[in-house]
């Protein structure tokens, strides 16, 4: 299966709850109708996470496909040029991204219901090897951190290497997604011996200090005609 994720940023002159609202309700069957889609799945930050000010994205949107030539044929169909245009009316397109995946399931562990899914933007430590980055996050810190006993499942979704192609460096080399039970069992995390293991480990593959994140909780999005 190919993934492709999608960070998504609503207008500012849109209230977090109308975003959720109109992406969920009114954007979500658009997207559903693209030709190929195996699953559809939508993050929303959790509307506590805005007390603190504006988060750097309000959800993702992950789409599966059987493989790169289903893809292509999705964003060559008017289901795609649809689901592009109905964008337009709520989202900061300019803060909008696309990500091919490489997807490593590292804890495959059941999801409780409900659940709250932490992602986190991962960018690899300046100056390092971009295979040598993607080799220590798999292979290394990812066992370290399946160790957190409250983690239930998690997966790295390394940026897929034809993203690298362009003249500008991608935004993010990819995203770390966690799930928890729940807000209470991720701080009950970080009190771990485990954890602390984890966030030991990260000066050898990521920058310095803590890497943005957003709280989520996923809402799966029937396809149309499933």
């Amino acid at each position: 299966m190919l993934k492709i994720v999608h960070l998504i940023k609503r207008r500012p002159a849109c209230l977090p709850e109308a975003f959720q609202q109109r992406w969920l309700q009114g954007h979500g069957p658009i997207a559903a109708r693209l030709p190929g889609l195996r699953r559809y799945v939508q993050s929303h930050a959790l509307l506590q996470g805005y007390r603190k000010g504006e988060l750097l994205f309000d959800g993702i949107s992950e789409f599966w496909f059987d493989d790169a030539a289903s893809l292509s044929r999705a964003q060559s169909s008017r289901a795609w040029t649809d689901m592009r245009a109905d964008l337009q009316g709520f989202l900061d397109t300019g803060h909008w991204i696309e990500m091919p995946i490489d997807l490593h399931v590292i804890k495959d562990g059941m999801v409780p219901n409900p659940a709250v899914k932490n992602i986190e933007f991962v960018n690899q430590r300046p100056g390092m090897d971009r295979a040598a980055f993607r080799r220590h996050w798999k292979d290394i810190h990812g066992p370290i951190a399946a160790r957190i006993p409250v983690l239930h499942r998690y997966e790295q979704n390394h940026l897929a290497m034809p993203a690298y192609q362009g003249d500008a460096a991608p935004p993010f080399d990819g995203l770390a997604i966690t799930w928890f039970a729940s807000t209470a069992d991720m701080k009950a995390g970080t009190q771990t011996e485990e954890y602390r293991l984890t966030r030991a480990d990260e000066p050898h593959f990521l920058p310095d200090g803590h890497l943005p994140i957003i709280i989520t909780r996923e809402h799966e999005i029937a396809l149309a005609g499933g």
